[in-house]
C-alpha cells in the first residue's frame, strides 16, 4: 500500500513540474510558440549529453535559462528525449544559445 501510495505521489509531482512555467511572462514582449525538445536526441545537435533546445527561425539553439530536468522526465513517452514539444517563449539569441526569461511547456494533445 505504501508502495502504491508512493507512485501516486511522485506521479502527481512529474505531471505539475512539466506544466509549470519558468520566468515571468512580458505582456510588453512577444510570446513565440517554438518546437522544443532535447538537443542531442532529436534536434541532431552535436553535444553527446542531454540538454533542452528550441528551434527558433528553422535552426536549433541550446536553452539557458531553463533546463531539460526543469520540465518532468526527459526519458518519459512525452518526455524531450521521445518526443518534440511545443513551448510558449520569451526571450532572444544570444551566440549559439537562446536565452529564455519565459518558457511555458504546451499542454500535448
Amino acid at each position: 500500500m505504501k508502495k502504491l501510495l508512493l507512485f501516486f505521489m511522485l506521479s502527481s509531482f512529474v505531471t505539475v513540474a512539466q506544466t509549470k512555467p519558468v520566468g515571468k511572462l512580458d505582456p510588453t514582449k512577444p510570446i513565440l510558440v517554438l518546437e522544443t525538445s532535447c538537443g542531442s536526441c532529436n534536434f541532431e545537435m552535436p553535444r553527446k549529453d542531454c540538454f533542452l533546445a528550441v528551434k527558433f527561425e528553422g535552426k536549433a539553439y541550446a536553452v539557458q535559462g531553463t533546463s531539460i530536468d526543469d520540465h518532468g522526465d526527459a526519458h518519459d513517452e512525452k518526455g524531450f528525449c521521445n518526443a518534440i514539444r511545443k513551448a510558449k517563449v520569451q526571450g532572444s539569441v544570444k551566440g549559439d544559445q537562446f536565452v529564455v526569461t519565459y518558457f511555458e511547456l504546451l499542454k500535448t494533445e
